[in-house]
């Protein structure tokens, strides 16, 4: 769902950065006053866990692929604030290093997975939990929210292809959300598998387990995995391919890992592994001075 350069166009890029802008200040505001702070090595695990997972794309139907969003999991393991940082963090750095959404789209993309993906549910999980009680209407709660939060981004997807001029909005609305329906199912299943793993009371209550084994999946997920994801187009790709609105133009910012490949590496397993740890460890950095510069804690 990461939108590239060429499918915006007007003002849709500035306003969307705008908004952006305001989103994460909140959010930084929010974690800053939050009373359940993660720590620092947890909150850049979990970012570099979910940055491994969105490498692995699954089929779906028609040769399309998906692959995981992360903003529930992210809000559920980490707090809504903390959550929306995360993903953020994760949108810019597949921004900046691999080619992954478009620069001037960075906005849009933050504003879709980040702050709808991650902050909408993330905060209708928190007022549910609070009004609901036991771990089965929690795990209900993640499923549930997991699939919903595919639809939210999906849809507001949509309407800024539509303000874009891109394509009419009673085209790519049906089409976004019926394939983002099937895709925020498998969201909706590897959101619940990894929920419950770190729910775990051994896993949850241990900084070794709780940081160490989202570190060491991560790493393993983009250096072993990631080579093996399905090569379909994801969601967004396929409406535009189907409704002819994609545009094979060059990208004016060119990454230095671009579609997540080293540059002079001829065989594409190692080419992708390599360059999917190198993001693992960008990630894992970037949420560490995150963490840092929000005074989380390193216990």
């Amino acid at each position: 769902m990461h939108i590239p350069d060429s499918m915006l166009h007007g003002q849709i890029c500035p306003v969307t950065a705008a908004v952006s802008i305001i989103g994460l200040a909140a959010a930084a505001y929010f974690a800053f006053r939050s009373e359940k702070k993660p720590a620092v090595l947890k909150f850049a695990a979990v970012s570099a866990l979910i940055f491994a997972g969105q490498m692995m794309n699954f089929s779906v139907t028609n040769g399309t692929s998906g692959h995981l969003l992360g903003g529930m999991l992210a809000s559920a393991l980490l707090g809504t604030p903390f959550g929306v940082l995360a993903i953020s963090i994760i949108v810019t750095i597949q921004s900046l290093l691999f080619s992954d959404g478009g620069v001037a789209a960075l906005g849009a993309n933050i504003l879709n997975m980040a702050l709808i993906g991650a902050g909408v549910t993330g905060v209708l999980f928190d007022y549910i939990s609070k009004k609901t009680s036991g771990k089965i209407l929690g795990y209900i709660n993640i499923v549930t929210l997991s699939w919903i939060s595919i639809m939210f981004a999906s849809f507001a997807c949509s309407v800024e292809l539509a303000i874009s001029g891109a394509i009419d909005l009673y085209k790519v609305v049906p089409a976004m959300l019926g394939i983002h329906a099937l895709i925020g199912i498998g969201e909706a299943i590897i959101t619940l598998v990894l929920y419950f793993v770190f729910s775990l009371e051994h896993i949850a209550d241990s900084p070794r387990w709780n940081i160490g084994l989202p570190i060491v999946l991560s790493a393993l997920t983009a250096l072993l995995f990631s080579p093996f994801a399905s090569s379909f187009p994801d969601g967004l790709e396929w409406v535009a391919e189907k409704y002819k609105f994609i545009d094979q133009a060059a990208p004016a910012f060119v990454s230095p890992l671009t579609d997540y490949s080293v540059a002079n590496l001829n065989n594409s397993f190692i080419s992708t592994g390599l360059a999917g740890l190198i993001g693992v460890v960008v990630t894992f950095f970037a949420g560490c001075s995150i963490g840092a510069a929000m005074r989380l804690s390193f216990k």
